[in-house]
């Protein structure tokens, strides 16, 4: 059991890393104690995108009366929503495993921690050597300290786990934090009929986002019937007659069937033996790396969100390929640009944003030009009964360099490439404007907000 890399995690980032590793003809092994896909696949990005199609299918019933089609949804079935979503799961989870069989991947099932910098333990048993360890190990979720563990264990509180796979939809639902998987889950039960409150610390939702588009979001969420509770924590949660009791810091004391805590995510650094090896954390328990995803102890990388944010699955993919090139002793390796990557929010309306906020540019003191364009001027938008929403760029104005841009409406989690693509390139205005955009699509949109930014 030596190998040239063993990978602790067989999340997006460890299967990419080892992959690529693979691929350069590195002997490579992946340890995983649960299921190859890791969070992402299993219990996050992928199960929630499959629940959130389903609730836009039901609101395209629900409005189908617009084009001229008489229909509405006469029942829901909770069981076979979620049997979907396991199937989804499976069948993807499947394809991840035929590919590490494919480029001779040894995975190996069980808790792996140091023993020395080149030798790790599985299960407290099996012992594997390797020249390279890359801790692809992720994160979990955040939980309130004033949360008793028995009110999870009597499934009265969920993490982002038992919200994805409930066996029932909540009537009233209280949500504890208001940024992108709080408001996907947000979005989802309201769509299934759930009475759903936000409850945020914060003076707006989606702090991470840009202004306009938080603003926006509350309002459109508002519309469906979503209340927020903005500047407000929980002081207190507790069991009444089976439900929970939940007082909040404005003095008000509401009952919920089910709360969903979705505060955030912390490191997944526990049980690796990082303190023996030498291996430099942060404060939150992220573990310290360079360019190439180096930590301090030169021959063990980390990757994905085991390490700083953004928590993203994309990020750690990129960051997997890079590692990997780096034990290959490959040269002019491509880099990560943390700048440049894109983020997107699965809600009702969808959010897609990449680079620095208006507010963050300001505070740098940047010369910004910025442009907005609305989907309801949109032929396309239009034509599918979907014109909520806008596209707001943020350009440096004397060279055209694109600063940041930030979109909310239909389908701007596609579209958000465009511009990673055009900040990856070092495009600027004039390429974007004078390229040609199809008619009648969405993407004109994206033009027009540009155009707008330059007069």
């Amino acid at each position: 059991m030596n190998f040239d890399v063993v990978i602790i995690g067989g999340g997006p980032g460890g299967y990419s890393c080892a992959l690529r590793a693979s691929r350069l003809g590195l002997k490579v092994a992946i340890i995983e104690k649960e299921d190859i896909g890791g969070t992402c696949l299993n219990k996050g990005c992928i199960p929630t995108k499959s629940l959130l199609h389903i609730a836009k299918t039901k609101h395209t019933i629900d409005n189908s009366e617009m084009f001229g089609i008489g229909s509405n949804v006469n029942s829901i079935d909770f069981n076979k929503i979620i049997d979907r979503t396991k199937n989804v799961v499976a069948g993807l989870n499947k394809g991840v495993s035929g590919l590490m069989k494919q480029n001779n991947i040894v995975v190996i099932k069980g808790e792996a921690k140091f023993l020395s910098k080149n030798k790790l333990i599985v299960d407290n048993k099996e012992e594997i050597t390797a020249k390279n360890v890359v801790i692809a190990t992720g994160a979990l979720p955040r939980m309130l300290p004033e949360i008793d563990q028995s009110l999870m264990e009597k499934g009265l509180i969920w993490t982002s786990k038992e919200a994805m796979f409930a066996t029932k939809c909540p009537q009233k639902l209280l949500i504890i934090g208001s940024g992108a998987i709080g408001i996907e889950f947000a979005s989802f039960y309201n769509a299934m009929g759930s009475d759903v409150t936000v409850l945020e610390i914060q003076d707006r939702i989606l702090i991470n986002e840009d202004e306009d588009i938080s603003k926006f979001a509350q309002r459109a969420m508002e519309k469906k019937g979503i209340k927020f509770a903005l500047g407000t924590a929980s002081c207190g949660i507790s069991e009444k007659n089976e439900l929970i009791c939940v007082e909040f810091s404005n003095g008000n004391r509401e009952d919920f069937e089910i709360c969903i805590v979705a505060i955030g995510v912390v490191p997944n650094t526990r049980n690796l033996n990082l303190d023996e090896i030498g291996v430099k954390t942060e404060q939150n328990g992220a573990i310290t790396v360079d360019k190439y995803m180096r930590t301090s102890v030169g021959e063990i990388y980390a990757i994905g969100d085991v390490t700083a944010p953004p928590f993203l699955a994309h990020k750690a993919s990129r960051e997997g390929v890079i590692c990997a090139e780096k034990m290959a002793d490959l040269e002019n390796i491509q880099v990560l640009n943390y700048n440049a990557i894109p983020g997107c929010v699965y809600s009702s309306p969808q959010i897609g944003s990449i680079g620095q906020t208006e507010m963050k540019a300001n505070e740098n003191q940047i010369d910004i030009k910025v442009g907005i364009s609305h989907f309801k001027s949109n032929g396309k938008a239009q034509a599918i009964g979907d014109s909520e929403g806008f596209v707001k760029v943020i350009f440096e104005a004397n060279t055209g360099e694109i600063i940041g841009v930030h979109m909310i409406g239909p389908e701007v989690t596609e579209l958000i490439s465009v511009f990673s693509l055009a900040i990856a390139s070092e495009l600027t205005e004039k390429e974007i404007i004078s390229t040609i955009f199809p008619h009648p699509t969405m993407s004109e949109t994206l033009q027009d907000a540009v155009m707008m930014a330059f007069d």
